[in-house]
């Protein structure tokens, strides 16, 4: 970064150590702190003048807390890159603060390079997730419903175990033994984490993996 254009920095965080161990940290990385402020009252009534490329803002502080702050200043303040640098990995919380206008989120917990790599990203236009919170944002995505495994002939058998069929009666409609019946049974409860036919069956409903009627 060339030190006759250095990236202007605004620290937004109730804790006053936090606020003056983040201004060391981004004077000696070559950055320019152009303020701070300790609530997120302070941060509406003082950011604008500042005009900084970055600002780096905490989640919860009483009052107003860093996603209204983000809300409110990010309309009005395009040519700023806000990044929310926290504690909290909340998919909730990240989902907010990325709607409001974020363009990243940061945990206190992270070094002080990849705090400086981040502000030089978020300068340049460029989202930066801590890998904590993209981890938090991938799990929903990635939890499979219960049954996501079963195979056709499993789910037709399951409709029948909810009809109140018997395993006789199962093998009769769909012409198969007992013992092969007796088989994808035991899968089906295998795969449903179920104890026996009924738990089966209420899951199966739950999760509308077969049908009502």
């Amino acid at each position: 970064m060339s030190p006759q254009m250095p990236i202007r920095v605004f620290i937004v965080d109730d804790h006053p150590m936090v606020r003056r161990g983040l201004a060391s940290l981004i004077g000696e990385a070559g950055f320019l702190c152009v303020g701070e402020a300790g609530s997120g009252d302070d941060a509406l009534r003082l950011m604008p003048a500042a005009a900084p490329d970055v600002a780096l803002i905490d989640l919860v502080m009483p009052r107003v807390d860093g996603v209204a702050v983000i809300a409110a200043l990010a309309p009005r303040m395009p040519a700023t890159r806000f990044v929310v640098l926290t504690s909290v990995v909340d998919t909730a919380q990240i989902r907010r603060a990325m709607d409001a206008g974020a363009c990243g989120y940061l945990l206190k917990t992270a070094g002080s390079q990849e705090l400086v790599s981040s502000i030089v990203a978020a300068h340049g236009g460029r989202r930066v997730l801590a890998p904590e919170a993209a981890d938090a944002m991938l799990a929903p995505s990635q939890r499979r419903t219960p049954g996501h495994d079963l195979t056709d002939r499993e789910r037709e058998l399951l409709g029948l175990m909810a009809q109140g069929f018997s395993n006789q009666e199962i093998a009769n409609a769909l012409s198969i033994a007992v013992p092969t019946v007796k088989y994808h049974v035991t899968n089906i409860l295998t795969k449903l984490h179920a104890n026996n036919r009924t738990e089966a069956v209420l899951t199966a409903l739950k999760f509308k993996l077969v049908d009502k009627d």
